[in-house]
């Protein structure tokens, strides 16, 4: 019936939307539960205890994951060869995020959580750079209230 000979397409979302704060936010969620996680150690007690204890540990796994999803669509579709050449870390950067995230979902060390919220900013300063968006760094308004690295935004006035 319908004719169509090809078909392309080249991004899994629309151009041009593309943003690292998901994986931002994800990486502030891994420490979050981290601390959460912690402060559980010796409470576990009981049955309803344990529930909250694999919860969340259940939902950093999930959050590591997030971040990990979001850098990987980030780099392997919007990056190409003039954002590798201007930036020629990315490669490796994306790599060390993806470790770190791993370390995050295989143990409990709060230090994995703030290395990955760090190569997360890293790739968002990057990110934006690439797209010519000034940034700034703000301190997170929730715990764990760390710097995060965002846009600044431009007013319609």
């Amino acid at each position: 019936m319908i004719k169509i000979k090809s078909v392309d397409a080249h991004c899994d979302i629309p151009c041009a939307i593309y943003d690292t704060s998901a994986a931002q936010y994800a990486s502030l969620s891994v420490i979050r539960f981290l601390d959460l996680i912690a402060e559980t150690e010796g409470k576990t007690s009981n049955s309803a205890d344990m529930a909250k204890f694999v919860r969340l540990i259940g939902d950093k796994d999930k959050h590591a994951q997030i971040v990990k999803n979001e850098i990987v669509v980030i780099w392997g579709d919007f990056f190409k060869a003039p954002q590798f050449e201007q930036f020629p870390e990315s490669h490796e950067l994306v790599h060390s995020i993806m470790m770190d995230a791993s370390k995050c979902k295989q143990n409990l060390d709060r230090q994995n959580g703030l290395d990955l919220l760090d190569k997360v900013n890293r790739f968002s300063e990057i990110f934006w750079s690439t797209k010519g968006v000034e940034v700034e760094t703000k301190i997170a308004p929730y715990a764990p209230n760390l710097p995060i690295v965002c846009p600044v935004l431009k007013t319609n006035s």
